[in-house]
């Protein structure tokens, strides 16, 4: 992020570059308006700060020429004392702040600061916009800028094209249909069905007919034959979610599907050969059901040939602003609605809540967030009635929780945090004390 410093007094110009320097800052001074101007482009990454009364174009004349360019670019406004009544009208045309001679470098610093917090979440959410609108790949199906998210996305590409079967670990909410999904989309299978069942849906007196098929008269009312789930994937790829709530007697027969990868209708003696690469996923360790007989061995070690954990969303809070814009999003196109601006204590509440019901919880609020339905039972803000809330109070939210985050996966260590998240020592120890985060807390 840059700082665009427009002022004609040299003086003036060169203490205030250097407070912002020293700051942290990457700043570019102009004694001139007009070689500024030629800085800007759309989509600018950073700041403009400009005196009023310039040589040659003024600095409201400039203001307007950079809103022109890019509307949502902030303009900070310096004027001499007779000018305060005039930089109030600019500010109602869209400057951003104005500051008013002689000032501080505090003074300075703090509203360069808040004016770049403010940038940078504008552009953040342009670039979210941009990725969800235009999302390609597998990136468009498994959301998420967090470490775990990055590793889940290569490793399934690793194994799409992979015979064995997988094994899907993750507490409710966490997408294991999708993860099965993007194995079966990355895949020489994507051609053939994916077929998706739910073990715990299907009655077990119907289960047997559902996934294995029956012949005419297999029992009473079977009048013609049914191809079952397990032959219907052939070729393609077949989900077994919630697999632990599976009867014992019938993990017997999907185990011989597995060995030996045919099935046999109810009512038939000839074996149907299946080509299918079985998908399952369970919220429970399957392990520890084994060695408490609640689930077969000889079928979780069948099973447990490639296993994928996927993390809860407390675990990769990070990824919860590009969860929420997307999923409101695809809300406010469902329900021909205006997607809303997210409040800060929104926001906040959004970073900080555990999320027992993971990505499909927060897909929830985001919908009826959209729809402007009040708070639930949660304590999650949701009306998009709150009361405004300043951007800077939810940048500041949001830039808290994402160094929180990082100093808890560096154990305290500002050295890698800083390394991490892209900025310099001094910048980053400024925002620690500013939000009151200790290092020594996080080891």
């Amino acid at each position: 992020m840059k700082v665009l410093l427009v002022e004609d007094d040299a003086i003036v110009r060169a203490g205030s570059a250097q407070a912002l320097d020293l700051a942290g800052f990457q700043v570019e001074a102009f004694d001139a308006a007009e070689p500024a101007l030629a800085q800007i482009k759309p989509g600018f990454a950073g700041v403009v700060v400009s005196d009023v009364r310039l040589p040659g174009m003024g600095g409201i004349e400039l203001m307007a020429a950079v809103k022109a360019i890019d509307a949502q670019l902030p303009v900070i406004l310096v004027t001499g004392h007779g000018d305060i009544s005039m930089a109030v009208g600019a500010m109602r045309g869209g400057a951003y702040d104005f500051i008013p001679k002689p000032y501080s470098s505090e003074q300075l610093v703090e509203a360069v600061q808040r004016a770049l917090e403010t940038r940078r979440l504008i552009l953040e959410v342009e670039t979210l916009r941009h990725r969800i609108a235009n999302g390609e790949g597998i990136e468009a199906m498994l959301l998420g800028d967090s470490a775990p998210m990055r590793d889940l996305r290569r490793l399934i590409l690793d194994l799409a094209d992979e015979s064995a079967d997988v094994l899907i670990y993750g507490e409710t909410g966490t997408g294991k249909e999708m993860v099965a999904r993007c194995l079966h989309q990355f895949s020489r299978r994507r051609a053939h069905h994916f077929v998706a069942l739910n073990c715990g849906a299907i009655p077990e007196n119907i289960f047997e007919s559902e996934v294995f098929g029956h012949e005419p008269g297999a029992f009473t009312g079977a009048t013609k034959r049914q191809v079952g789930k397990i032959e219907h994937a052939d070729k393609g790829s077949l989900f077994l979610d919630e697999i632990e709530s599976l009867p014992l007697s019938l993990q017997v027969k999907l185990l011989r599907v597995l060995q030996e990868r045919y099935v046999e209708r109810l009512g038939s003696n000839h074996p149907v050969p299946v080509d299918v690469r079985v998908i399952a996923a369970s919220k429970v360790d399957l392990k520890e059901w084994s060695d408490q007989q609640k689930f077969r061995s000889d079928l979780y070690y069948r099973l447990n040939l490639i296993v994928l954990n996927l993390p809860p969303l407390r675990e990769r809070r990070e990824d919860i602003p590009l969860l929420f814009e997307h999923f409101m999003l695809g809300a406010a196109a469902r329900y021909k609605r205006a997607a809303p601006t997210v409040p800060g204590p929104l926001m906040q509440s959004l970073m900080a809540h555990d999320w027992p019901g993971n990505v499909r919880e927060l897909r929830n609020i985001a919908e009826r967030f959209v729809l402007g339905l009040s708070s639930g039972a949660d304590g999650l803000l949701t009306a998009r009635t709150a009361a405004p809330v300043p951007l800077a109070d939810q940048v500041g939210a949001f830039e808290r929780a994402v160094i929180e985050q990082e100093l808890r996966r560096a154990a305290g260590s500002v050295v890698d945090v800083a390394a991490a998240l892209g900025m310099p020592k001094q910048t980053l120890y400024y925002k620690m004390q500013k939000y009151g985060l200790t290092p020594d807390d996080y080891r």
